[in-house]
């Protein structure tokens, strides 16, 4: 079994996992894995190739084994938006360390996410679904998950990877 020394960021897709997790990495002396990034290695496709080809359901059993499978240590997990999902995935990535909810009110991510039908977002209720729809879904199922919320609205990349980094150093 791993040890439970990573950290995982979970959140809406634009609230800054992959860019703020970057520098938490380096901040905190970590890895870094990009989940989204794994996923597109393994199947070699895009995110929004790999949904077209198998459907929101499909996308969603995809990325849950391979975050079930992720191996790390001392490491910043960016996840996909749509990891909380997979009870699974959470659950393995639970053990294995720190969930981070990166909390951006549906305000900011309006301003960050005008291209969310193209951004490889899956939307569970089809490609009707509306960025306040999503948001709405996915608002509970983060707090769920969440070990640690930080509110990031308003904060640069490097403002909001410090304010993670603080709340897991009071917390840990």
């Amino acid at each position: 079994m791993t040890a439970k020394d990573n950290i995982v960021l979970i959140g809406m897709p634009g609230a800054g996992k992959s860019t703020l997790g970057i520098v938490l990495a380096k901040i905190m002396n970590y890895d870094f894995v990009d989940a989204d990034l794994v996923i597109q290695s393994q199947c070699d496709k895009t995110l929004q190739k790999l949904i077209d080809a198998c459907g929101p359901e499909g996308f969603i059993q995809v990325e849950n084994q391979i975050l079930s499978d992720i191996r790390a240590s001392k490491a910043i997990i960016a996840t996909g938006g749509s990891a909380v999902y997979s009870d699974e995935a959470m659950r393995h990535l639970t053990e294995i360390g720190t969930v981070v909810y990166l909390k951006i009110s549906y305000e900011q991510l309006v301003g960050r996410l005008s291209d969310f039908q193209e951004r490889g977002v899956v939307l569970k209720g089809g490609i009707g679904m509306s960025l306040r729809e999503l948001y709405d879904e996915r608002l509970p199922l983060y707090e769920r998950y969440a070990e640690v919320t930080v509110d990031v609205d308003d904060l640069s990349i490097t403002a909001a990877a410090r304010k993670v980094a603080d709340a897991l150093e009071k917390g840990i």
